[in-house]
């Protein structure tokens, strides 16, 4: 499939058309609208969020085990600004796992950082393999470079997995012994699917090693809708903690970064999680974890490659197996793959390379969110049902996606050898 330069640059750009964050699909919850709603859009937020914002997310992150105090946080209207502040506070190099979330690179980028992709283990994506980790941090010292920040995720974006507390905290501790400030994405920790058969406990980087890890969550990951974008961090609380938060929200002081009172209220009620927000999490939780695994099962069937999802709302196929068909239709490289398979199926496919893959990789990343319904009542049906995979336009979207994969295969099997 060849593309113009002009398409090339203006129609696949790695930022302004890099994917969202997979949302969750489905209406606003009436309580979460109604504290927006309630929100004075006169009165003006204060750089880093205001008192009542900060001591909700406090009470958040003290319920998962980890003591905050209201002077060791911040809030800003996304996980972009938040991580482009950190970053600029932080100085150096970046590493990152390849893949990882399409927002990351682009925030080091922008300050005209260098950026290194780490490999990440064979049992997990989101972070670093140990000795690749020190590898490349003796690799870009002795080209000259500085390295002082890794980004790492304890569940994943693309590939939906949950590394294990042990490969988290051998990947924790080399970064520590190097150095390294690590900045832990912990947008989808509220999102596992909890298969006894093969789940992964979740332990934080920061409940390993506090003094060297800053967390960052982007409420919009499971929380709140995308037209009230938040995001909340916590930094170390020590001297250097201190130190690097009054520089951030110098940053986003200087950005103007700012959240919209409405956005502000609503994060504030989710993080204190009220009945109706861990309900809704729950039951949206248990909904895109049965979609994900019908996707991941026709993935399979069809001759491809996916780790089983263990968290969020989308799985990471790898569609290489099936390279023979795809090259045949014109498909050669992770673009090709994200223009053929969004038209044929009518919803988002980001390739690969938008996560820092290889854009050779016949690899796309597929969310679970568009197979829930076509209408607010469809999603909704699909939320309320016992079995939401058997429901009819769930069904019909799921052989949309066989239909796709099973033609390519039998492509594939009719170019085998006779044996």
């Amino acid at each position: 499939m060849r593309r113009s330069e002009s398409e090339s640059r203006e129609g696949h750009g790695p930022v302004r058309y890099g994917p969202p964050l997979p949302d969750a699909g489905l209406p606003v919850l009436p309580e979460l609208a109604a504290a927006a709603e309630a929100a004075d859009p006169a009165v003006p937020e204060p750089p880093g969020g205001a008192p009542a914002l900060l001591d909700a997310a406090c009470g958040y992150w003290r319920r998962r085990g980890l003591p905050t105090a209201p002077d060791h946080t911040a809030a800003a209207p996304g996980g972009a600004p938040l991580l482009l502040a950190l970053t600029a506070a932080l100085g150096g190099d970046v590493l990152l796992p390849r893949p990882c979330p399409a927002w990351w690179a682009p925030q080091a980028r922008l300050l005209g950082r260098s950026v290194f992709p780490v490999a990440t283990p064979a049992e997990c994506g989101g972070v670093p393999d140990p000795f690749a980790l020190l590898e490349t941090v003796r690799r870009v010292r002795a080209e000259g470079g500085d390295p002082r920040l890794l980004v790492l995720s304890v569940a994943d974006d693309p590939t939906a997995t949950v590394p294990p507390p042990e490969i988290l905290h051998e990947a924790v501790e080399a970064a520590a012994g190097e150095g390294l400030h690590i900045v832990s994405d912990e947008t989808w920790r509220d999102t596992l699917h909890r298969d006894p058969a093969r789940s992964t406990v979740l332990i934080g980087p920061a409940e390993m090693l506090p003094d060297h890890v800053s967390v960052v969550s982007d409420l919009v990951g499971a929380y709140l809708p995308p037209g009230l974008p938040a995001a909340v961090a916590r930094l170390p609380a020590t001297e250097r903690g201190a130190e690097l938060r009054a520089r951030v929200l110098d940053i986003l002081t200087a950005l103007g970064s700012v959240l919209a009172a409405p956005a502000a209220a609503a994060a504030a009620y989710a993080l204190g999680e009220p009945p109706p927000i861990t309900a809704r999490l729950r039951a949206a939780t248990v909904l895109h974890a049965r979609v994900a695994a019908a996707v991941h099962r026709v993935v399979l069937a069809s001759g491809g490659l996916a780790r089983p999802p263990e968290a969020g709302r989308h799985l990471y196929a790898d569609l290489e197996r099936l390279r023979p068909a795809l090259s045949a239709r014109g498909v050669g490289d992770a673009q090709d793959l994200e223009d053929g398979l969004a038209g044929r199926l009518g919803m988002p496919a980001p390739g690969g390379h938008r996560f820092g893959d290889d854009l050779a990789a016949l690899r796309v990343r597929l969310s679970t969110s568009p197979f829930l319904g076509s209408t607010p009542q469809e999603r909704m049906t699909s939320l309320n049902s016992p079995e939401p995979v058997e429901l009819p336009h769930v069904q019909r979207a799921l052989s949309m996606l066989e239909s796709a994969l099973d033609d390519l295969r039998a492509d594939v099997k009719g170019w085998e050898s006779p044996r």
